[in-house]
């Protein structure tokens, strides 16, 4: 009878702590809204394991001669003209600079300095590319490395790409991987295996009910890229379970009231 009272309590105590979960915070291509920083640069990574953030998001495209690289845009200005990255060879790339004066970094310097990382989780965006051959050597190339660094447990991945959430699932079944499009429903994406939906807030104001329907079939919900104090507390009142901002001692300073 002892037994059972104290199991009781225990569920009347913990179960509510539970189901309300407080959301967990990525840094939107790194922390950058700092000084000495800059959006997808090293110094953002370092910078936002310094706030103790659950993750840090970077985005990865492949050059002209198959070198997996740091930025967001499909392309990026060198010498003051616009170079399509996957039409660029990486020593081309790697006369562009960053707002802090960091080189841009391939895929393999930023995992390096990955490693260095004591609190958060590397998340990688797969960018779209023009050609599925080119996201499959993108994606082998990447997991690959993350591979052999043994840092599966520490990484997960996203994209807008249908492809690349198949590449990944094929490459390293035990990997998260998030879709971004926010055009299928939770039921659509588990049957793909994907470990959860990782869609512009906007979607989740048009479908709130997304959020327990992801729950309700084991996966996560992640909003992007959420900024505004009114739009945070929403994602927060929605019982998401990440927040990706640009703001991420913002967001921390809301969760914790």
């Amino acid at each position: 009878m002892r037994k059972i009272v104290y199991t009781l309590l225990f569920v009347l105590i913990f179960i509510p702590f539970w189901l309300n979960a407080q959301p967990k915070i990525i840094a939107h291509r790194g922390y950058w809204k700092t000084e000495g920083s800059a959006q997808n640069s090293i110094a953002s990574l370092m910078k936002a394991d310094s706030i103790n953030v659950f993750g840090s998001e970077v985005d990865v495209w492949l050059s002209s001669d198959g070198v997996p690289v740091v930025n967001h845009d499909a392309d990026i200005e060198i010498d003051g003209k616009k170079a399509v990255i996957e039409d660029t060879p990486v020593a081309t790339l790697r006369r562009a600079r960053l707002a802090n004066g960091e080189i841009v970094p391939t895929a393999e310097e930023y995992l390096n300095a990955f490693l260095r990382c004591e609190n958060v989780k590397l998340i990688i965006e797969f960018k779209k590319h023009k050609s599925k051959s080119n996201e499959n050597v993108l994606t082998q190339k990447v997991v690959d490395m993350v591979r052999e660094r043994g840092l599966q447990d520490k990484v997960e991945y996203i994209s807008f790409g249908i492809n690349f959430i198949n590449q990944v699932r094929r490459l390293d079944p035990q990997a998260k991987v998030y879709y971004l499009n926010g055009d299928m429903a939770p039921a659509v994406l588990s049957a793909m295996g994907a470990a959860g939906l990782d869609y512009h807030y906007s979607v989740l104001y048009k479908h709130p009910y997304w959020v327990e329907a992801a729950h309700n079939l084991g996966q996560k919900v992640n909003v992007w890229t959420v900024n505004k104090p009114e739009d945070i507390q929403k994602m927060i009142d929605l019982n998401v379970d990440f927040i990706t901002t640009d703001e991420p001692l913002l967001v921390r300073e809301m969760i914790e009231q």
